[in-house]
């Protein structure tokens, strides 16, 4: 029975190590082996060693040490497992496994530990440096790849950049049109609030459209809510809202933009649901890291732009 958990727990640690390896090569099929080899570690391998060690005490007074083992393996490995997949609730997943241990298995390691005759200190120390280690690493993790993802998403706002210096090149039809006229105030509230944000962070917007990276909390939070949603300053996370839907009524409207009205919605990311309870939740400015609020207004301006440039004529 032993020999089949321990080539259980090689082949379950083969697996992940190969996921890993993928991961870190961007191949194919990582997601799919460092999901079933955490799988086969947590659900399969972990249970039938602590299950195999428990019966093999004389003396069964560990019971709630072997549950406390078991449950801070699988939230440890779990939160890990949502950050490295990008999954949703990734963030609360390894905010939760962090201190899971030292809040559930330290107390019930040590108390056990102070009944048994034959305790150990050097088994103490040795249990704290993993849990050190342990920490130590799933803040590597958080790190690491919430960086990977930042890094990765410089490259729409280049893109964006891109596609908008090609588009504002063209021709436009009718400048003074309504519906160009609208476009015109969105576009100057965007360009407002990256302003009004990238003060925050002692930037202008010309230092983000040349270098994105030169922001110095990417991944911070709330630092766009706050300098868009501030009771005492010029704006109160309204404007671009209201500018929107003015937008798309006039989309409505305007002859020629039938189609497009009815996708502006998707196109501009808007939705009435996501202003009944709280206004601050416009567009996830509270929730997103910092970088993600500038990209979604780059990509706004961008499709602005680009609706403005392909304006039907007007007869």
């Amino acid at each position: 029975m032993k020999q089949k958990i321990y080539i259980l727990g090689l082949i379950s640690a083969i697996i992940i190590s190969t996921g890993l390896i993928f991961k870190v090569e961007h191949w194919p099929l990582a997601q799919i082996f460092i999901a079933s080899g955490i799988f086969m570690l947590v659900v399969i391998f972990l249970p039938a060693a602590l299950i195999d060690s428990y019966n093999a005490e004389v003396e069964k007074h560990n019971g709630l040490l072997y549950i406390a083992t078991y449950l801070t393996c699988f939230v440890v490995f779990t939160g890990m497992l949502f950050k490295i997949q990008h999954w949703p609730f990734a963030g609360i997943a390894l905010l939760i496994a962090l201190p899971f241990p030292y809040v559930v298995f330290l107390p019930v390691f040590l108390a056990a530990s102070s009944k048994n005759k034959n305790f150990n200190i050097y088994n103490t120390v040795f249990v704290l440096l993993l849990l050190a280690l342990n920490s130590v690493f799933s803040c590597l993790l958080a790190l690491n790849v919430s960086k990977e993802v930042i890094d990765d998403s410089y490259n729409l706002s280049k893109n964006y950049k891109r596609l908008e210096a090609v588009v504002t090149q063209l021709p436009l039809r009718d400048q003074q049109s309504p519906v160009n006229l609208k476009i015109d105030e969105v576009l100057k509230i965007v360009n407002e609030y990256q302003d009004t944000i990238l003060k925050q962070e002692g930037l202008t917007r010309e230092q983000w459209d040349i270098n994105p990276g030169n922001l110095w909390r990417p991944e911070a939070r709330a630092i766009a809510a706050i300098a868009i949603y501030n009771p005492h300053g010029p704006y109160h996370g309204q404007e671009l809202r209201n500018a929107l839907k003015d937008l798309m009524l006039e989309l409505k409207k305007s002859p020629g933009y039938e189609s497009l009205a009815k996708v502006a919605p998707v196109i501009f990311d808007y939705s009435e649901d996501n202003f009944v309870a709280d206004p601050r939740t416009q567009y996830d400015f509270s929730l997103s890291p910092l970088a993600w609020s500038l990209i979604y207004l780059d990509g706004l301006e961008a499709n602005l732009n680009v609706i403005k440039a392909s304006s039907p004529t007007m007869n």
